[in-house]
């Protein structure tokens, strides 16, 4: 059996990690104004965002959930259960390839809210775009709290750090690396994330 990698080198990696994510959004920052900030310019290549959503779609909630919710905790194995979601996104991702991409940009749209706006009026555009805010901030809130845990369980409840410093640290960490360059730092960062996933 391996000995436990130690507190200290876990958060030497994740210092590293996130200077490294601060170094991409200084450099894909600079001069970006509102269009570069929200739309990324329209000029990142479409298959760098298509890799980029792999890293999207997949959070440390997957890597610390799933294996728990798949395995045979009950006697009975559940694998089959997750492979039928997984088979459900990718029906899902070829129906925004091959259905909504297309009408986006027909449409010049940038969500599917644009033309929830344009087919059915301002309040369809609000409505759908507010429950989208909700379910965002709940979910994100919800993984966040997650990581928190581990990273407090593992890495600075061994040092002596209260959980709502480590909150705290975490929130400044990501505010860091995403506020100055909007869009396409996010697009480019989340590219390094998916390559890190394939790292053994």
């Amino acid at each position: 059996m391996s000995e436990p990698i130690s507190p200290a080198l876990i958060l030497l990696i994740l210092l590293l990690y996130f200077a490294m994510l601060v170094g991409v959004a200084f450099l894909t920052g600079r001069n970006v104004g509102n269009e570069g900030f929200f739309l990324a310019n329209r000029k990142v290549p479409w298959y760098v965002v298509a890799y980029a959503m792999i890293g999207t779609s997949i959070s440390g909630v997957t890597f610390i959930s799933v294996p728990g919710a798949v395995g045979l905790e009950t006697g009975v194995n559940r694998g089959f259960g997750y492979l039928q979601m997984v088979l459900g996104y990718l029906v899902g991702y070829f129906f925004i390839a091959t259905v909504l991409m297309p009408m986006y940009y027909r449409l010049n749209l940038t969500s599917i809210y644009g033309y929830l706006e344009q087919r059915f009026g301002r309040m369809a555009y609000k409505t759908g775009a507010g429950f989208f805010i909700l379910s965002r901030t709940l979910g994100s809130a919800a993984r966040m709290f997650l990581a928190a845990i581990v990273l407090q369980q593992f890495v600075f409840q061994p040092m002596g750090v209260p959980f709502a410093l480590t909150v705290v640290l975490m929130l400044a960490l990501i505010y860091a690396y995403t506020f100055r360059g909007g869009l396409k730092t996010i697009i480019w960062t989340d590219t390094i994330m998916t390559t890190f996933f394939w790292s053994p």
